[in-house]
């Protein structure tokens, strides 16, 4: 009996210890840890003699002071082109450098809640036009993250409350201010997460 009883005890903490060993499995974040992220698009369209390509890519990265708090940059490169049967119409790249800040509500759980501030600086070139811009914008949101393992999480991103303004080329030319509140649900964002 003494040895059925100590068997079962035995067991069960085998059993507690495990799931415990999966729990820890299941992401979060803490301090010091770091993530990658990012975006990358290619495509192309033709309606009849028109044709248009894109490219973009924008890498993510973010470290963790603290237990909530996460700092991070980006830099992004973006190419835009189209033509039609008489020569090129549109050939813009712009490139753009970030920062942002993320406060996470729950880090260390598989589910959390954050909020966003960033701030970014684009220098778009129009090939064409031999011109060139500035735009500074500044954005405030929300998001989501949900760990499927120990590394990797999907994550979903609203942008929410934003400013822009770009000196359309300089030299003179009237700047164009943008302020908006991301009112539509349609402007969510769904990405994925590499932790490392």
């Amino acid at each position: 009996m003494k040895k059925v009883l100590l068997s079962a005890v035995a067991l069960l903490a085998f059993g507690f210890a495990n799931a415990q060993e999966e729990e820890k499995g299941n992401g979060g974040f803490s301090k010091g840890s770091m993530f990658v992220s990012g975006a990358f698009s290619i495509g192309s369209e033709k309606t009849d003699d028109v044709k248009s390509s894109d490219f973009e890519i924008a890498p993510k990265f973010g470290y963790f002071v603290t237990e909530n708090i996460a700092i991070g940059g980006k830099l992004g490169y973006a190419s835009m082109k189209a033509e039609n049967g008489f020569g090129d119409t549109q050939d813009d790249a712009a490139l753009t450098v970030g920062a942002f800040g993320r406060y996470y509500m729950t880090p260390a759980s598989q589910f959390s809640l954050f909020g966003e501030f960033g701030i970014d600086y684009s220098s778009v070139e129009d090939k064409l036009a031999d011109a060139k811009s500035n735009e500074i914008g500044v954005n405030l949101g929300l998001g989501l993250s949900y760990f499927l393992n120990n590394n990797w999480a999907i994550e979903a991103t609203w942008a929410g409350l934003g400013y822009t303004t770009n000196d359309n080329g300089g030299d003179g030319a009237e700047k164009t201010n943008t302020f908006g509140l991301g009112a539509d649900l349609r402007s969510f964002g769904f990405g994925v997460i590499y932790k490392f």
